[in-house]
């Protein structure tokens, strides 16, 4: 019987398809990247060099097409949120399309522990948040900040700790995180959006059409795909849609089919989105999310104390992260592997996987993203909060997740 359950976790770990593989180890290496990137901005921001890095992220950069029919003129800042993130979504909607055609979310089995999961990882840390701000209409803009989860952090800790931490737990996780990743697209697009413009809303939308129609006449081009998405892109961003959710739409469109004139025996043959996803993983993990926590993590901390820390926003953040997380994705997961008789990740123990729910708890990316969308306009005190809050949350939840996974005997079985 043992060695039947042995084979039977080497067989799903040995499931994991290379496509899986690499953005594991993608995202990783990229995560601690992220980490660095995030730390000299705090250091930058509270040193001598403070004003040179207001200044850099600040820097103005202006795009004219056929002189005045469409200008767009943006600070550093908005360029990296608006545009490069956009890349990071369109990302994230290849991940998103492939783990549910062909991956681990292929079917209601395989979807329901991570999804549900999920789900509980949104739903209690947003609760936390609004019982601690209930009273403030302005911070309860802010609800869906800590329901966030950085899978490059999240997966980078998992990564050092080796071979400590079974194969499924980091399918697990990252299967979570993209199911995440898909609840943070909705809540952006129902809760976060100014007044729309109605002419650029339709605009968007025949491009998002003319997307899909090429999708259905196997047009293989990625040429053609990524000119269209930039035409959805500039309409999202006039419509008051964040202009991000135009990736997430262009990635829905790209085919996962491979073409037909590719003989069946040729394996090594990629799918327009398996060829595009490789393609960019290196770049957003390298480049993107980089900058990203480089110009949006720089707080200044002259004035900030505990009492600082201990505000309602910032509260409401990191106990949402740490606490809410936790509770939501492990609470959530246990009710269904008891109520239903499903099953631990194969390999895990209870004090593992309880480990790996504590580290959703890194909302960092996401979870700033979020925060500037929530409180725009809404000046540097809800700005220094939002950062304080999710920096402290995700710090706290890294280390609480390390530290159970290392405390996990080490000789359960893998």
């Amino acid at each position: 019987m043992g060695n039947n359950t042995r084979r039977g976790h080497s067989t799903e770990e040995a499931h994991l398809i290379p496509a899986i593989r690499r953005f594991i180890e993608s995202e990783s290496a990229g995560g601690v990247v992220l980490a660095l990137a995030a730390l000299v901005a705090l250091v930058v921001s509270n040193s001598g060099l403070a004003p040179l890095y207001r200044q850099f992220i600040e820097l103005r950069g202006e795009v004219r097409i056929g002189g005045d029919w469409l200008v767009l003129s943006k600070p550093l800042l908005l360029w990296v949120n608006d545009l490069w993130m956009a890349v990071f979504f369109f990302v994230v909607g290849l991940e998103i399309k492939r783990e549910v055609l062909a991956g681990e979310l292929a079917s209601v089995k395989q979807a329901a522990l991570p999804a549900l999961a999920a789900l509980g990882g949104m739903v209690v840390p947003a609760l936390i948040y609004v019982a601690l701000n209930h009273g403030d209409a302005v911070a309860l803009r802010g609800w869906a900040i800590p329901t966030a989860t950085d899978i490059a952090f999240a997966l980078g800790i998992l990564m050092l700790l080796g071979p400590r931490v079974p194969a499924s737990l980091k399918v697990f996780l990252t299967a979570v995180a993209i199911i995440d990743d898909l609840g943070a697209i909705i809540v952006i697009a129902a809760f976060y959006t100014a007044q729309l413009s109605v002419p650029m809303l339709l605009a968007a939308g025949v491009g998002v059409l003319l997307l899909f129609a090429m999708n259905r006449l196997r047009v293989m081009h990625m040429g053609l795909y990524v000119v269209v998405g930039l035409i959805v892109w500039v309409c999202v961003l006039k419509s008051g849609i964040h202009a991000t959710l135009a990736g997430v739409a262009t990635a829905l469109a790209i085919p996962l089919s491979r073409p037909h004139s590719n003989p069946p025996r040729n394996a090594e043959c990629s799918s327009p989105l398996e060829t595009a996803e490789h393609a960019l993983h290196p770049w957003v993990a390298f480049a993107v999310l980089p900058m990203f926590a480089f110009v949006n993590a720089g707080v200044n901390l002259d004035g900030v104390s505990l009492a600082t820390v201990m505000q309602g926003v910032p509260l409401g953040i990191a106990l949402g992260l740490v606490a809410g997380k936790a509770i939501g994705v492990f609470g959530a997961s246990w009710l269904l592997i008891r109520c239903t008789g499903s099953a631990l990740p194969a390999g895990a123990t209870w004090r593992q996987f309880l480990g790996v729910c504590v580290l959703c708890g890194i909302g960092f990316t996401m979870s700033l993203f979020i925060g500037g969308l929530a409180f725009a306009g809404q000046g540097a005190l809800f700005e220094t909060q939002v950062k304080l809050g999710v920096l402290c949350g995700s710090l706290v939840a890294g280390v609480l997740g390390a530290a159970l996974l290392l405390s996990a005997p080490t000789g359960a079985k893998r």
